[in-house]
């Protein structure tokens, strides 16, 4: 499933308060730990983060300590004591089997050695497959049917989402736009390769004028590199938003049309900005730059309160109003 789908499931899960343990599989970087932090988030929880890779058994079920000649387990202090939350194992299936079998007791029972997870807590892990290179055990087999099992798969639109409303740079979102296979390419040969969670760490170097190959590697930069020449070429999209556009041309070549669709939805903060920005591609471009538009425009308006200004603006367009009729039937809302 999608990081998107992920969220949506995992968010069910907790609404209707089901706590069955869950464990997401997935390629390195794909996002299931952003994922799971965004779900705690969103849902006021706490969000408790165990990597059992780096823990001895000793570190999870606690030191003894002699009480009246009975020695008692000290559980340690990263494990929850109240409240209600998200208790998350990572990196579940890279820990030997022997770190494996002390958090069935955990994931199993909600407990370990004299440790009881409170009621409020849900236990998800995740893990990396074997097929990605990656250094993990087999899971014993009475461990694996203790969870309900989740695949997540990289998806542009899940990432474009994410990347929007957390302000990556905007050359690598319409870049990835343009180049949707370059979202998720390991590369055997290298130990940078391009990934959601490299393409992230980009976008920090590039905000501070940085080269992005040490995250994505070499050949996904000189891609970029080409990329954002086109750039430079670009009608003035401040001035689209605002809406004095009649001089604006858009781009015939595909490269320049998705910087600058994505780079209009980049800027958009307010419903009076995505009307401009529609009644101008409405005008000069064809209705897939216009769903491309929409498709991620309208979640980073509704996340700003600025949908209703924006339906209320489409009102006075007749073209804009066409489209929109369109548009709902298309994704069926």
């Amino acid at each position: 499933m999608t990081p998107n789908a992920l969220f949506d499931y995992l968010s069910s899960l907790v609404s209707h308060d089901i706590k069955i343990s869950v464990m997401l599989w997935g390629a390195p970087g794909v996002g299931k730990s952003s994922v799971v932090a965004q779900v705690a988030n969103a849902r006021n929880l706490e969000f408790v983060d165990v990597r059992l890779s780096q823990l001895a058994p000793t570190d999870l079920r606690g030191l003894p300590v002699p009480e009246n000649g009975v020695s008692r387990w000290f559980p340690p202090e990263f494990l929850p004591q109240s409240g209600q939350g998200v208790l998350f194992l990572d990196e579940l299936n890279m820990a030997p089997p022997t770190m494996q079998g002390m958090a069935q007791q955990l994931i199993l029972d909600r407990k370990v050695g004299s440790y009881v997870l409170p009621d409020g807590w849900f236990v998800w892990a995740a893990g990396n497959r074997k097929e990605d290179r990656a250094s993990v055990f087999d899971m014993p087999a009475p461990l694996a049917n203790r969870f309900l099992h989740l695949e997540v798969e990289s998806d542009l639109e899940s990432f474009k989402r994410y990347g929007l409303e957390r302000n990556l740079h905007e050359q690598i979102l319409a870049f990835l736009s343009f180049r949707p296979n370059l979202l998720h390419a390991m590369d055997s040969k290298h130990p940078a390769w391009a990934s959601p969670r490299s393409w992230e760490m980009a976008s920090k170097l590039l905000k501070a004028g940085l080269e992005i190959a040490p995250v994505v590697g070499a050949g996904a930069q000189a891609e970029f590199d080409a990329f954002c020449e086109v750039y430079a070429a670009l009608p003035a999209l401040e001035q689209i938003l605002e809406g004095n556009y009649q001089a604006a041309e858009f781009p015939s070549e595909p490269s320049a049309r998705y910087a600058t669709v994505i780079g209009l939805i980049s800027r958009v903060e307010t419903g009076e900005h995505a009307f401009h920005a529609m009644r101008w591609l409405s005008s000069v471009a064809g209705h897939e730059w216009l769903n491309l538009f929409a498709v991620d425009c309208f979640p980073k308006l509704r996340t700003r309160g600025q949908l209703g200004a924006f339906t209320t603006l489409a009102l006075t367009d007749s073209s804009i109003q066409g489209f929109l009729k369109e548009f709902r039937a298309l994704v069926g809302i």
